[in-house]
C-alpha cells in the first residue's frame, strides 16, 4: 500500500508511532555510514538525502560518513590503472591515493552534499584532513597509503553541529607530517561516533543485517551484544567486508555509543524505518542486553 492509499487514520497512527522516537533522539547525534547500492542507485540516493533532512528537521543531529570504493575502481579503470588487492584491501600507491582523493573528496562528497542541499542549505562537506579531524597512520607498508585511525579531533564536527549543519565526511586522513591516507569508511564512522558521543551509529549495507549463517536470510540476528559479536570475530565466523563493520560496531558499543545498527541500504527510507518505528529493521548491537 502506497502512502496516498493510506487512510487518514493510518497516516496518523504512523506519525504517533514515530513520536516517542522523535522525542527520545531529539538533540542526539546519529552517525550514518553511507555506502553500497544506496550510494550508486539514484533513487536510493534521493531517498537517503530525504531521510537525512527529515531527521535533521525533527531535531536529530546527523553526521554522514561515506566511502566510495566502487567509484574509485571505476575511475581507475577509465584511467587504465589496474587495481591490486591484498587480503581484501586495495594497495594504494601515490597515484592511487590521488585518484581516491579526487573521487572521495571531489566527486562523491560533493554529490552527497548537493543531494541534501536540494532541501535547504544544510550540508557541509569535509574530509578527515580538514581541521585535523582524522589523525592517521600507515596500516602496513606493503599496502602503501592505506591508513588506520590514530585519533579523531571532533572540534570541527562539534562546531558544525552547533550551527545546525549536517557534516558529510570523506575518509581521507593525514598523519602528523601531513601525509594523506585512505582509510576504511566503516572504521572511520565508528571512531567518529565515539569521538562525538553519538547516540547511534547506523551502517547502510547491501544485506538486511548480520546473519548467523551468511547464506540464510532467515538467520538474521536482530539484536546482539558487543561481547557476542567479538566472539564471532575471534572465532573466524565472520569474513570479508562484514569484518570492519562488525569490528566498528563492537568498538562503538564498548566506548559509549548507545547502539550500533547494520541495515539494508537497498530499502527505500530504511533510516526512517530503523529510527522511527517500534520494530526497527536490521541488526542492533548494544553493550549490554536490552529487553
Amino acid at each position: 500500500m502506497s502512502a496516498p492509499d493510506l487512510t487518514p487514520t493510518a497516516k496518523a497512527e504512523i506519525l504517533l508511532e514515530a513520536l516517542p522516537w522523535i522525542q527520545q533522539f531529539r538533540d542526539k547525534v546519529v552517525v550514518v555510514k553511507y555506502g553500497g547500492n544506496a550510494m550508486v542507485d539514484p533513487a536510493l540516493a534521493r531517498s537517503f538525502a530525504d531521510d537525512i533532512v527529515l531527521m535533521h528537521s525533527v531535531g536529530i543531529r546527523p553526521v554522514v560518513v561515506h566511502g566510495g570504493g566502487p567509484q574509485i575502481g571505476d575511475l581507475m579503470d577509465r584511467l587504465g590503472k589496474k587495481p591490486e588487492f591484498r587480503d581484501g584491501l586495495r594497495v594504494t600507491d601515490a597515484e592511487t591515493l590521488d585518484i581516491a582523493r579526487m573521487v572521495l573528496v571531489g566527486k562523491v562528497n560533493r554529490d552527497i552534499v548537493a543531494s541534501i542541499n536540494v532541501h535547504g542549505p544544510l550540508a557541509v562537506g569535509l574530509s578527515g584532513e580538514d581541521a585535523g579531524l582524522i589523525l592517521a597512520s600507515a596500516r602496513n607498508p606493503d599496502l602503501g597509503f592505506v591508513g588506520d585511525v590514530e585519533a579523531v579531533n571532533p572540534a570541527i564536527l562539534d562546531r558544525l553541529l552547533a550551527e545546525g549543519l549536517v557534516p558529510v565526511v570523506s575518509t581521507i586522513g593525514a598523519d602528523v607530517a601531513g601525509q594523506s591516507y585512505n582509510i576504511n569508511a566503516d572504521t572511520v564512522a565508528g571512531a567518529i561516533a565515539v569521538a562525538v558521543g553519538a547516540e547511534k551509529i547506523v551502517y547502510l549495507t547491501d544485506i538486511e543485517g548480520l546473519r548467523a549463517d551468511v547464506g540464510d536470510p532467515a538467520s538474521l540476528i536482530r539484536r546482539t551484544t558487543a561481547r557476542d559479536l567479538q566472539g564471532l570475530l575471534d572465532d573466524g565466523t565472520l569474513t570479508g567486508g562484514m569484518i570492519p563493520k562488525v569490528a566498528a560496531c563492537v568498538h562503538a558499543a564498548e566506548h559509549g555509543v548507545g547502539s550500533a545498527h547494520m541495515i539494508d541500504g537497498r530499502v527505500p527510507h530504511v533510516l526512517l524505518l530503523e529510527i522511527f518505528t517500534d520494530e526497527g529493521i536490521g541488526t542492533m548491537v548494544t553493550k549490554e542486553p536490552r529487553p
